[in-house]
């Protein structure tokens, strides 16, 4: 069930009127935990199970761990959950890349093998909910945190639907106690929620399915193409990856305040920024502070010199391409950001960039416009390995991207034919971003301040355009994930 499609449409509304009908918050989370399986099983319901025994196993050892009496049952109960879980995540999704990637290695040494790979499905999600689990779990461990008690509540936090498939990655210091506490109606809160639903809505079905359709043109028959059409097939696949990502975390953050929930913000804006560090710091937030609170600082951070934060930096980076997925482009990806952040972290500048850009001020200096464009170069560079299907296709793009940069430079006018929609959807986005670069999502205040006609006027453009102008539809591309 994809949330921009008809049976989301439905679905929501009804939950939605049986949740704030039921006045017990018991009712409530035991509704919400019947409606997040049910949307999990419109998938596929055999991964139910591996939903709900994953669950199960963090939910009692977080208890066993808790109640442990010496520091050796903690131990052996910690780690029982650290290594079913990720033997879990490893199997289904990263076990035929080893495989292969181990027969490609011998082969070099005159081996030649045929592994033995598995036809099986990645279980949606299941990068998501493992790493709720494991924070959860560590958090005990670390006694950062007390087990839940409750096998609901705790069960509700793991599947919440909003969150489920694509993030953001939350924490059990943050959902947990809103899952635990009485939750009121609030007009204001809902109708926030149902502004942030569309704005993702047309970032999703209008700027990402849209701009996919030339990525995927140019990406999918580059040798046809030269240097110019290449950047604008990158270009295209940055806004698409943002549009698609973004829009799906802005419609689950929509969705959980109509529950009366705040989800972690996922993104603020990241091709705002004026660095590669100021990147990471707005793009996929919940994600990146995952991994700075559970594999940076524990591997001693910025602690003990530059070394260590560059080691640190790349290991991280490195890990993070490995969780987006089993092929060798993501931890070319990762590494390329790694080296991207190096400069600043030699020279100590990468905490430089911690407010917003012209924060008080409507428009950028000449320099920030510079380390703007400078920075979704970068971006959009690292971007290719990203979207390309092999580290080949990747290099053989970059490669014939510089070779034939002279070349057909007004092709990309050619290619949208007089069609330059897409264009203005991504132009409509930005300015939208732009000025709203300060709220939470730009549909917020001051937004809400403009007069009543001149704001339903924008929802009712923003709504035709979801209508009429959405590209083909498609799912997600973080569910691959």
């Amino acid at each position: 069930m994809l949330f921009n499609s008809i049976s989301f449409a439905i679905f929501l509304p009804i939950v939605f009127a049986l949740y704030w009908l039921m006045k017990s918050r018991k009712k409530q989370n035991i509704l919400l935990m019947a409606a997040s399986y049910y949307f999990y099983a419109c998938w596929d319901w055999r991964f139910l199970f591996l939903l709900a025994f994953s669950t199960f196993l963090d939910y009692y050892t977080g208890l066993k761990i808790e109640n442990s009496d010496s520091k050796s049952s903690k131990k052996f109960w910690f780690w029982l959950s650290i290594s079913v879980n990720l033997g879990f995540l490893g199997f289904f999704k990263y076990y035929n890349f080893f495989a292969e990637s181990f027969a490609e290695f011998v082969s070099g040494f005159g081996l030649h093998t045929s592994p033995w790979v598995l036809q099986i499905v990645l279980p949606v999600g299941i990068s998501f909910y493992t790493f709720h689990g494991l924070s959860y779990v560590i958090d005990i461990y670390k006694e950062r945190i007390k087990a839940e008690k409750s096998w609901l509540d705790y069960t509700l936090f793991v599947s919440f639907f909003p969150l489920l498939v694509a993030g953001p990655i939350e924490r059990a210091t943050h959902l947990l106690p809103q899952i635990k506490k009485d939750r009121n109606f609030s007009y204001e809160n809902a109708v926030d929620g149902l502004r942030q639903i569309l704005w993702g809505l047309f970032k999703k079905m209008v700027v990402a399915d849209n701009c996919a359709y030339y990525a995927n043109m140019i990406f999918n028959d580059y040798h046809q193409y030269t240097g110019v059409t290449l950047i604008f097939g990158a270009v295209m696949f940055a806004f698409q990856i943002y549009g698609d990502f973004s829009g799906y975390s802005d419609i689950a953050l929509g969705t959980a305040r109509l529950f009366g929930f705040d989800l972690l913000r996922n993104f603020a804006y990241p091709y705002f920024s004026r660095d590669i560090a100021e990147f990471w710091r707005r793009w996929h937030i919940s994600l990146s502070s995952w991994f700075r609170d559970y594999l940076y600082i524990p591997l001693g951070g910025s602690k003990g010199g530059n070394w260590m934060r560059i080691r640190n930096t790349f290991i991280i980076f490195i890990v993070s391409g490995f969780w987006h997925g089993a092929n060798w482009t993501f931890i070319i990806w990762g590494f390329l950001n790694a080296l991207f952040i190096l400069p600043s972290i030699v020279l100590k500048t990468n905490r430089n960039n911690l407010d917003i850009i012209a924060e008080g001020r409507l428009f950028p200096t000449i320099k920030e416009i510079l380390q703007l464009i400078l920075t979704f170069s970068l971006a959009s560079f690292a971007w290719i390995f990203f979207r390309s299907d092999s580290v080949t296709d990747a290099f053989t793009y970059i490669a014939r991207l510089f070779s034939t940069l002279g070349v057909g430079i007004g092709y990309p006018y050619k290619l949208l034919n007089g069609d330059f929609k897409v264009l203005i959807f991504v132009l409509i986005m930005l300015i939208f971003e732009w000025f709203m670069r300060e709220q939470l999502h730009p549909l917020r205040k001051p937004f809400t301040k403009m007069p009543v006609f001149a704001r339903w006027s924008i929802y009712f453009l923003l709504a035709v355009l979801v209508l009429l102008f959405a590209g083909e539809q498609s799912q997600f591309i973080y569910f691959q994930f």
